[in-house]
């Protein structure tokens, strides 16, 4: 059984540290009661003395690839890193997308690629639609995402994703179907709000408590399967598509909130999810 666990936390001085120590509160006494000393650590120094290490906080990754991209490619193999490195890598970039739907897996209608005038008149015309969404393929937090009309200025942008707008964020939500221990947790619902499209809270997304159907079950079942390893932790998000059925779209496995408010005994399963990992 692990004495101490380290986890892994915004770089030193960045501006999400605060938020972060005050989230992490919970699993910190939870691990505590567990017998588990559970330290931080910012994620860009790397491995630490734990006998494991959780890269649940592990906020900001996408502003320092190339440091990320290193660090999880050295990760020393006795070194438990959870979720494990090589998944945490398949998982930085969204094109994982396409392969989950190599895979079988339904996701929202995307295009790959340069972002431009052009490109966007393209998946306009490709969707049938009159509105876009077009977010970095390394991103988090809804980070230079943006919601683009026909006949609206686009910023260039490298290795993007486009999307048609997709009504169903400010009605039946996003879904979001959680895992711990590779097997289901719980599950809430995401609403964009005040003609946001962005469901984040800072954005004034409203988060509920949500009992998933046999439709998302499936889905969830499915992703897992298809992912490349068994995650400890991880989330998957759903919408809902204009065909009326639900696409995937976004696979958290690095550093998902978890949302201990809509499931307080998140803490402890994960835990002892960790546990069970480790012995």
């Amino acid at each position: 059984m692990p004495r101490r666990v380290d986890m892994s936390m915004p770089m030193a001085g960045s501006p999400y540290d605060a938020v972060a120590t005050e989230l992490v509160k919970p699993y910190r006494a939870a691990f505590a009661e567990a017998g588990i000393t559970l330290a931080l650590r910012p994620w860009d120094l790397g491995p630490g003395d734990g006998d494991a290490t959780l890269a649940l906080f592990a906020w900001g990754y996408h502003f320092d690839v190339a440091r990320w991209d290193a660090m999880l490619a050295a990760w020393p193999a006795d070194r438990p890193l959870f979720n494990p490195p090589g998944l945490l890598a398949w998982n930085s970039r969204k094109t994982y997308l396409l392969a989950l739907a190599a895979a079988g897996v339904p996701i929202v209608p995307s295009r790959f690629g340069r972002a431009d005038a052009a490109s966007v008149i393209a998946a306009f015309d490709a969707f049938g639609c009159d509105e876009l969404v077009v977010k970095p393929q390394i991103s988090a937090g809804s980070h230079r995402t943006v919601r683009v009309r026909r006949g609206d200025p686009v910023e260039p942008l490298e290795d993007a994703i486009l999307q048609p707008f997709l009504p169903a964020i400010a009605d039946e939500g996003e879904l979001s179907l959680f895992a711990i221990g590779g097997n289901f947790s719980h599950a809430a619902r995401k609403v964009a709000t005040g003609g946001d499209f962005r469901v984040q809270p800072q954005f004034g997304g409203r988060f509920s408590s949500y009992v998933p159907d046999a439709e998302a079950m499936r889905m969830f079942d499915a992703v897992l399967a298809a992912l490349p390893q068994i995650p400890l932790y991880a989330r998957i998000d759903m919408l809902r598509r204009a065909d009326g059925k639900l696409g995937l779209i976004e696979v958290e496995a690095i550093e998902p909130d978890l949302y201990v408010g809509v499931e307080p005994q998140v803490p402890a399963r994960l835990v002892a999810a960790l546990r069970d990992a480790m012995n």
